[in-house]
Parts: C-alpha cells; structure tokens; sequence
C-alpha cells in the first residue's frame, strides 16, 4: 500500500501506476444486497434459474454500478491518503464497461495517477481506474476517477 500525505507526494506519482487491490469475490449474496438497495431487480441479475436457461451469459451477473462501488473499498486496499481534512469523489470521466462480471467472478482494481492538480488549495486527482476479471481477456471497465482533496 502507498502512503501519500501531501500534494508533493501525490504528485510524485503522477502518469505512474500505484498499484493494484486485493481480489474480491463478487458472489450472488452480493449482487442481491446491491438489487434492493438499487430497487433494480432485473431478472439478469437476481433470478439464477432464467439466467442460465434464459440469459445470453448463462450466469447472472453483476450490475455495472455493483462493480463501480466497488472503487472506494479496492481503492483504500492501494492507497493511504493521509493528512487530509476532506476527501470528495468528485466523479468518474470517460468510462467504458468493458465486458460484464458472472456471479462468482473475482475482481480487481487497478489504479494510475493520471494528473495532479493544485487547484488553490484543493487538491485534484485524476485515477485511471481499470477493474479486471480474473481469468478474462478483457477488464470489466475503465474509466477516471476524480477525486479531490483538502490537505491540512
């Protein structure tokens, strides 16, 4: 895990990759957990039996917003912001789900420091963030992560 304390520490990393999570285990509990929090139901996701007769992946699988809240418990698994009065997710740019994530799939943050910017005092960050599938050709999306930060 990498600790950065400061602006000069976050920008030591800027176009460099800071490293990558742990696996996580994406299992239908978890999925379910996600559909009604969500109230989004869709059969893809919650019914297994109509997945796998049905489905065109013959397996449930995940929501594509399921996998993007993913971000801030794999993101903390790369990165120990420290010394900050305010973190803020500020929001994702450019993103594209590259394939859907079955049921049972482990999944895996990728994270690299795009851009450092002092904006008079608030801190922006721009992570390229890639979630991969273990086992697949392709990762389950990328996009850019915008995070902002007050330093003390």
């Amino acid at each position: 895990m990498i600790i950065i304390n400061s602006y000069e520490a976050y920008k030591a990393f800027e176009g460099k990759l800071l490293g990558v999570s742990d696996w996580h285990k994406i299992d239908q509990k978890q999925i379910n957990s996600f559909a009604d929090a969500t109230l989004d139901h869709q059969w893809i996701h919650v019914d297994e039996e109509k997945a796998v007769s049905e489905g065109p992946f013959k397996s449930t699988i995940a929501h594509g917003y399921l996998t993007l809240s993913l971000i801030p418990y794999l993101w903390k698994q790369i990165a120990d912001v420290q010394n900050v009065k305010m973190e803020i997710n500020y929001g994702i740019e450019n993103l594209k789900f590259g394939q859907a994530v079955l049921v049972n799939s482990e999944v895996q943050l990728q994270a690299k420091v795009k851009s450092v910017t002092n904006l008079r005092g608030v801190i922006k960050v721009i992570i390229e963030a890639t979630l991969f599938i273990k086992d697949a050709a392709k990762p389950a999306y990328v996009g850019d992560v915008i995070f902002l930060y007050h330093f003390k």
